[in-house]
């Protein structure tokens, strides 16, 4: 599916374009100088987290990506999507694929996007996660691993100490959760603003600004291995357009909020605003997407997720020679 505008949507993009003064052609290497494919397919799950690669759409035709699909898919089947080969990048939480990597899936993680996203709430009374042992968590979109590896940080064994609530018979945790069915829930924008506003529980644990989780990548970047060996001009021109979107989300977050409401990713714009005014966006130039791939490999091996090391895991899953090569052009 590909997402037209409108004329209200049309001028939100001009201004956005005035405040910015990035969407203009690229300088590009000679060895730039072809686009292997003009089309590039990303998701759309209404996850205002991901608002990178929603704001990334100019940028991305400066880029000269003429054919930008975003494919509404929801969180919890964006991984599947994109290996029956329905997208060709996706946003995912930095320990949730790492599995998928050993078991040899074709995988290439390119880069860190954002730090911080997820927030666990609980109902009153409960103030710790060590204090949820015996209860019941809601997930609907969040990654398992998560709250596996949180959960066992505290000494708590996830298996028999937790009862998890992913919607499996058609109920939504988070309605769950609001109306005291459940003793906690684990989500991201907007889904912590819409516990916000309805008045419901309080978060126990904020991954943009808890250690440890806060010293890593919380959303990386990925692609195929056969798309970065067919495409490799291509997956360097969508991963800058997606790190100046992060940088424009960071220094202009509400015209980059009005943006994703005009393009009709998400209708909330003070749940965008919120969101891009406190997720740290700009620091992909800063944090190291391999140390976030060593930290969460080596937690999910000391758990008995997998046996791989996290050097067999970088070396399999990763590729970092297009963000190292952008982290020198874009030092400006």
């Amino acid at each position: 599916m590909q997402i037209g505008q409108s004329r209200r949507q049309f001028l939100t993009t001009l201004s956005f374009v005035g405040m910015t003064g990035l969407l203009r052609a690229p300088e590009t290497p000679a060895a730039e100088a072809t686009l292997e494919t003009t089309t590039v397919r990303l998701v759309n799950d209404r996850s205002i987290c991901i608002a990178p690669e929603y704001v990334a759409d100019e940028l991305l035709r400066a880029e000269g990506f003429t054919d930008i699909r975003y494919v509404k898919i929801p969180g919890y089947q964006q991984a599947d999507a994109f290996l029956r080969g329905e997208l060709d990048f996706f946003n995912f939480f930095a320990g949730g694929n790492i599995q998928l990597i050993e078991a040899g899936a074709p995988i290439v993680v390119l880069a860190g996007i954002h730090l911080g996203c997820f927030e666990l709430f609980a109902r009153d009374g409960i103030r710790h996660i060590s204090e949820l042992k015996g209860k019941s968590i809601g997930l609907s979109a969040a990654p398992d691993a998560l709250l596996t590896l949180m959960a066992a940080e505290v000494g708590l064994d996830p298996a028999k100490d937790i009862r998890w609530v992913r919607g499996d018979d058609g109920s939504d945790p988070l309605e769950l959760f609001v109306h005291g069915k459940i003793d906690a829930f684990l989500g991201f924008s907007p889904q912590p603003q819409e516990l916000r506003a309805r008045q419901a529980g309080h978060a126990i644990l904020n991954t943009t600004t808890a250690r440890p989780w806060s010293n890593y990548f919380c959303c990386m970047l990925a692609s195929s291995q056969d798309y970065v060996r067919k495409h490799p001009v291509a997956t360097k021109r969508v991963l800058r357009a997606i790190l100046k979107a992060a940088d424009l989300c960071a220094s202009e977050p509400a015209p980059a909020a009005r943006r994703i409401v005009a393009g009709g990713f998400t209708r909330q714009y003070d749940y965008a605003w919120q969101t891009l005014s406190e997720i740290p966006y700009d620091k992909w130039r800063e944090y190291d997407p391999e140390d976030t791939m060593r930290f969460y490999a080596l937690r999910l091996r000391e758990a008995g997720f997998i046996k791989s090391t996290p050097q067999k895991i970088i070396a399999n899953g990763t590729d970092w020679r297009f963000l190292n090569e952008l982290k020198r052009e874009l030092k400006a």
